[in-house]
C-alpha cells in the first residue's frame, strides 16, 4: 500500500479536508485498494504532525461516505466499493470544494471572468466529450 499524504500548512484548505482529498485520490488512482489497512489515527497524526482529532474527523467522514470501513479492534480499511452518493451529498461536497477553491483564487486576485474562462477550458480538457452537455436551464 502506498498512501502518501502531504499537508500544505499554509493552505486555506482545512487539514482534515486535505487528508480526505488525498485518501480519496489514492483510492481512485488505485494507490490503495479495497481491503488495504490504513495507518491508525495516532500513527497518521504522528506522521503528519497534526492533532489526532483531525485525522479521526477525516477518517469518520470517509467512513460515512463509504470510502473507508472501520472494523472494531482491527483498524480502518479501504471499503470494498464506494457507495453512490445522494444528490444532496454530491451538492454538499461540490459546495464545500467550490467554497475553498473560490476563496483561494479570489485571494490570488483573479476576476470572475478569468475564473469562468479558466474553468470552461479545464472542463473541456478534463471531461470527455460524451459527458459534455449543452446547458438546458433557462
Amino acid at each position: 500500500m502506498a498512501l502518501e499524504i502531504q499537508i500544505a500548512t499554509g493552505s486555506s484548505t482545512p487539514i482534515y479536508w486535505q487528508i480526505i482529498d488525498q485518501i480519496g485520490k489514492a483510492v481512485e488512482s488505485g494507490a490503495v485498494q479495497s481491503g488495504d489497512q490504513l495507518p491508525s489515527v495516532r500513527a497518521l497524526a504522528d506522521r503528519l504532525i497534526v492533532n489526532p482529532n483531525t485525522v479521526a474527523r477525516a477518517y469518520n467522514d470517509l467512513v460515512r461516505d463509504g470510502v473507508l470501513e472501520a472494523q472494531r479492534g482491527r483498524g480502518v480499511f479501504v471499503a470494498e466499493r464506494r457507495q453512490v452518493f445522494s444528490d444532496a451529498e454530491r451538492r454538499r461536497r461540490l459546495e464545500q470544494a467550490s467554497d475553498v477553491f473560490l476563496h483561494d483564487i479570489r485571494m490570488l486576485g483573479f476576476t470572475a471572468p478569468e475564473i469562468v474562462e479558466y474553468l470552461e477550458r479545464r472542463l473541456s480538457e478534463a471531461v470527455p466529450e460524451s459527458e459534455q452537455q449543452e446547458d438546458t436551464h433557462e
